[in-house]
């Protein structure tokens, strides 16, 4: 492959769980994080960013391959990435550039889902653990001691220091916080303690207008939220269904404290490398990238956890910081999932990802970055998750379109032949949002006659992004999915 001159560094920064509205570059209401901030304010934030599934390994797939699950065959979390599709790493490291991964990886240790394509790598076996954690390399297992965030920028750190300085590089710095248990570093306990944190607006959703099935996931802050979640047990008086209200409020205190501290040692490692890139001249030439695998539920509905295609588990946050090319203080609006980061990050680059990435489902967003308008830009995107049931969150198996200002979910309720799904399809459901009247997605109006032409604008909408993409909609247990068998 031919090799572009003057090619860019690539530092993309990747962390788990890390939803929009716990960075201030967002609005928080909550917490701050200046490092991250830096990332937006001297380049771009981008305000319409969606996961294609909200779930750990199948958003790290998309974003590595630049394809859906029924593609890249990581629908789940039980899934292991086989490589039936390449990478974007693939591409860069055969083009040239000095690659390396450390921190969370989540898509399999076997020896056919490791990492590959990536000159040196470090990463957690499954979700790993906050405190001394164990990490795999191509040399095996070995522990390692400290907090895993300031671990994993030490390695990112390490690693930068000592590379080829004759090849340009692509470095993953993948973070497993905030994710749950979220325990957090020593440094940082005395931060946002319990009884200052502001609830949102809809933590008292009752759910009485969204639809049956979703009535019963299992993400209850009040009632599903545990005592290792909270560090602490439930006191006796909170106990009982009379005493929900104020047992959601005590566990929502305990578990946004030790999550917004998870998300200060990141804020601090981002920083970290900011400086280092500063310090040795590399910030003109680097292009800097900040995002969450996908966003996630901060006592909005009364929920924690994602999974669900309503906004706080979509949307995901998106900054990006290229000197060289990005005006600071740019802001982007257009419609973009992570599907489309595999092609962004090929034609930062310098590679056309059309002939790079040719199984890619996505489109570079590079010329949005830089204030062009794209004829043809989508104006919608489309959502599937597959975990029907799982048996921690109870969530229903759907798919959905979210436009700019309405939003379709159908519950189709089957596993289409997951392992671990249910036998029996129960009634599947619609939803229908409008984003504009109602933001906060508290009244489904899909049988409201008002919407009637909405409804099969989105349908047909629906139609067509399933056919576009390759996933054919449901049809019933005898037509079983292509990828997946039976149901």
């Amino acid at each position: 492959m031919s090799q572009p001159m003057n090619r860019p560094n690539l530092l993309f920064i990747l962390s788990d769980d890390h939803a929009p509205h716990a960075i201030s570059a967002y609005g928080s209401r909550v917490n701050t994080t200046p490092a991250i901030d830096r990332i937006g304010r001297e380049g771009a934030r981008l305000g319409s960013v969606y996961c294609t599934n909200a779930i750990c390994s199948p958003s790290r797939a998309t974003i590595l391959t630049g394809t859906y699950s029924h593609i890249n065959g990581v629908p789940g979390i039980f899934a292991e990435f086989d490589y039936r599709v390449p990478t974007f790493v693939d591409v860069l490291h055969g083009s040239g550039y000095a690659t390396a991964l450390y921190g969370k990886w989540h898509l399999g240790e076997s020896p056919r889902a490791r990492p590959r394509g990536f000159d040196d790598w470090l990463v957690f076996p499954g979700q790993g653990d906050y405190l001394d954690p164990v990490m795999i390399g191509p040399e095996g297992e070995r522990r390692l001691h400290g907090y895993a965030t300031d671990l994993v920028t030490d390695l990112a750190l390490d690693w930068l220091i000592n590379r080829d300085p004759g090849r340009p590089f692509a470095l993953m710095v993948h973070h497993k916080a905030p994710h749950r248990p979220w325990i957090p570093d020593e440094k940082h306990r005395d931060l946002y303690p319990v009884g200052s944190i502001p609830e949102p607006e809809t933590f008292d959703d009752d759910h009485a207008n969204l639809a049956e099935c979703v009535r019963s996931v299992r993400m209850s802050i009040a009632d599903d939220l545990t005592e290792e979640d909270v560090k602490e047990p439930t006191p006796p008086e909170l106990e009982g269904p009379e005493r929900a209200g104020e047992r959601a409020r005590w566990k929502y205190q305990r578990y946004m404290r030790d999550y917004l501290q998870c998300v200060q040692a990141l804020d601090d490692g981002v920083g970290r490398l900011l400086e280092y890139l500063d310090a040795q001249g590399l910030a003109e030439d680097t292009i800097v990238v900040y995002s969450s695998d996908q966003g996630f539920f901060l006592g909005d509905h009364g929920w924690f956890d994602k999974r669900l295609m309503f906004e706080q588990s979509l949307q995901m946050p998106l900054l990006v910081r290229w000197p060289a090319e990005i005006p600071a203080g740019s802001r982007c609006d257009a419609i973009v999932s992570n599907a489309d980061f595999a092609a962004t990050f090929l034609d930062f680059c310098g590679l056309d990802p059309a002939s790079a990435l040719p199984t890619s489902q996505g489109r570079s967003f590079r010329p949005l970055l830089r204030g062009e308008q794209v004829p043809g830009w989508p104006e919608s995107m489309y959502y599937r998750y597959w975990e029907h049931r799982d048996p921690s969150h109870n969530v229903p198996a759907h798919y959905g379109v979210r436009t700019r200002t309405h939003k379709l979910i159908h519950y189709y309720c089957d596993g289409l032949g997951v392992p671990g799904a249910s036998p029996e399809r129960e009634p599947s459901e619609w939803e229908l949002f409008d984003l504009e009247a109602d933001p906060h997605e508290l009244v489904d109006v899909i049988a409201d006659p008002a919407y009637a032409s909405v409804l099969a604008e989105l349908r047909d909408e629906l139609d067509r992004l399933q056919e576009f993409y390759g996933d054919r909609p449901y049809e019933g247990p005898e037509t079983p999915h292509p990828k997946w068998g039976g149901s």
